[in-house]
């Protein structure tokens, strides 16, 4: 049997005029052609002389990150391959430079050909004037603070395509170099239209409209970027490396579990010292030092759990950043998208309904951990209700309790009552959440019955359907 066969072919950093020969005759040998995005100007001009290629930019919505997105990708291209024999898909640039479709194709049990292409970074190095055999490196922007992490010299950063991107660059190199300090933003290159800016540092985000064919290089000398993140991922792997720690070479993910629960209560801690209204105010002198040294204790928590994962195969700490620069950005519609949401309760809707979403949950208290203490657990259960516009689910949310103080001599009163009755309260406010939560549940099955969203529905329709939760919940 013939196995299923892949010809990935480089389209070239720019139009038609840069594509190989080479790939330009395995697109006219191959009938079944497939191309990653229609983003690229040399799809277009292929379709004008015949030679027609399916985008896959559809695919882009089937993830919430680029990693999800880029195996959707490679799934429909190893899927195509199956049913067809034999295929060409056609990426942007090279396939060897910074595609990370090509190295799961790879990995997908299919014989795959690579034609090559030139890429971006050829016309860019050519623009500026660098050799890259001198010590230049091409990084990702979009997790430029880990990927170039320790750093130093002529620098090419990729994926430079939105304003949010180029901020977080621009806030990263300023850790360590001056406002002042020249960049050059490369836009379109091999185009009729392409640009090629030089300019402060601090203008990085403002100087141009990123788009996909948006790069920017910065040499920043003998100036490390982002060091102390590298040593210390360097340092936690050096502990638990040949010649370590004892202490550290033994541990195990379940092993350091209560060292991540006592290094956060401590940050917790330390922010409890601080003046109530920081960082607004005046800040008497040392007073962060606490949180500045438990939070450290936090990070290398961090650290140590990604180095642990890095050794099984699974994950390191840049994908844990890229993981969260991204789930930020698609919590955050308001910001990066068109969500209009003016007030913090409305982003608190969004965000709720959102990593309902994410997660595929039914239910928004499904995500909630069960094991945290209770006081936590009801709390949360709470801004769950709130976030659908439940305001009045819970016993004396009438009490016009504003100061903190105050409220925390209520708690510490009732559970002193609940003690000399010989009643827990940890358990009794446990119980109260597990009856809670069941009528949440029971809420949210009447109101999917009925073809009604809570998140937009009128606080009244909500009230009123929590009451009837009320009363199902009580007659099981």
């Amino acid at each position: 049997m013939t196995r299923a066969r892949v010809v990935v072919v480089g389209l070239g950093p720019a139009g038609i005029d840069l594509l190989l020969p080479v790939a330009r005759a395995a697109l006219e040998r191959v009938p079944v052609r497939y191309a990653r995005t229609s983003r690229h100007p040399a799809v277009d001009d292929l379709a004008r002389e015949g030679v027609v290629l399916e985008p896959l930019d559809l695919l882009y919505d089937s993830g919430d990150d680029l990693d999800k997105v880029y195996a959707a990708i490679a799934a429909r291209v190893v899927e195509a391959a199956h049913e067809h024999g034999e295929i060409v898909y056609a990426v942007p640039g090279s396939p060897s430079v910074a595609e990370r479709t090509v190295v799961l194709l790879r990995a997908a049990g299919v014989d795959v050909e690579i034609v090559p292409g030139l890429s971006f970074a050829d016309l860019a190095w050519n623009r500026i004037g660098i050799d890259p055999m001198t010590g230049a490196r091409v990084v990702d922007a979009r997790a430029f603070a880990v990927d170039a992490a320790g750093f130093a010299g002529p620098l090419l950063l990729a994926q430079c395509d939105t304003r949010f991107v180029l901020s977080d660059v621009k806030l990263a190199l300023l850790e360590a170099l001056t406002p002042d300090h020249e960049v050059t933003l490369l836009q379109r290159l091999g185009l009729p239209d392409e640009q090629v800016v030089t300019v402060p540092l601090a203008e990085l985000d403002r100087a141009v409209e990123p788009d996909h064919l948006t790069s920017v290089f910065v040499d920043t000398g003998a100036v490390a970027v982002a060091g102390e993140l590298a040593r210390l991922v360097a340092l936690t792997e050096r502990l638990r490396g040949p010649g370590g720690c004892p202490w550290d070479a033994v541990q195990t993910h379940h092993s350091l579990r209560r060292h991540v629960l006592e290094e956060a209560y401590e940050v917790a801690d330390a922010i409890n010292d601080l003046p109530a209204d920081a960082p607004a105010g005046d800040i008497p002198a040392g007073a962060y030092d606490a949180l500045e040294d438990e939070l450290g204790d936090l990070l290398f928590q961090v650290m140590i759990h990604s180095v642990l994962a890095s050794e099984a195969g699974a994950f390191n700490v840049a994908d844990v950043a890229r993981g969260i620069h991204d789930k930020l950005v698609h919590r955050h519609p308001h910001v990066f998208g068109d969500v209009h949401a003016a007030t913090a309760d409305a982003v608190v809707t969004n965000w709720e309904q959102i990593k309902k979403e994410e997660k595929a949950h039914e239910s928004l208290v499904e995500g909630i951990t069960p094991g945290l203490p209770s006081l936590l657990y009801v709390q949360k259960l709470l801004r769950k209700a709130s976030s659908i516009g439940l305001a009045d689910a819970a016993p004396g949310a009438d009490l016009a309790i504003t100061d903190e103080h105050a409220l925390g001599e209520l708690l510490a009163a009732y559970a002193a009552a609940g003690a000399r009755a010989g009643i827990d309260g940890e358990s009794a406010l446990a119980a109260w959440a597990q009856r809670f939560r069941a009528r949440f549940v029971s809420m949210e099955e009447l109101a999917a019955g009925e073809g009604v969203d809570l998140a937009n529905a009128e606080p009244p329709q909500v009230a009123a359907l929590w009451e009837r939760a009320g009363t199902e919940v009580r007659e099981r």
